[in-house]
């Protein structure tokens, strides 16, 4: 019996984990749509000023925006034709597990009060 409420215990935390994304899989995904090639090697130094340091931005936010392009023009959207491009093919999950990993980074975002 103790042995069936670990495993079942173990199985919750990884479905919980995964719904808030995942660290690995969002790095892999990350190289694999070259996400640095605009953002930077470290997503701090974009390649252009008006392109979004990403490092250590707020999770439920890269959620958020990642979500609007892939809405693009419509209503809550976002319009911009690479960033569009780039988000078709990724599910929910994808996004969760980039916004996962960007967020995780030690980004250099200042705050001003």
């Amino acid at each position: 019996m103790k042995k069936l409420i670990a495993a079942v215990a173990c199985g919750l935390l990884a479905s919980a984990a995964q719904a808030g994304g995942n660290v690995e899989a969002g790095k892999a995904l990350s190289e694999k749509y070259s996400c640095f090639t605009c953002h930077g090697k470290d997503f701090n130094t974009p390649l252009d000023p008006s392109y979004p340091k990403l490092a250590g931005q707020h999770k439920d936010y890269l959620e958020h925006a990642l979500k609007a392009y892939k809405r693009g023009d419509g209503a809550n959207g976002r319009s911009n034709p690479i960033m569009g491009g780039q988000v078709q093919p990724l599910s929910n999950q994808d996004i969760k597990d980039l916004a996962a990993y960007l967020s995780s980074l030690p980004g250099n975002l200042a705050t001003h009060r």
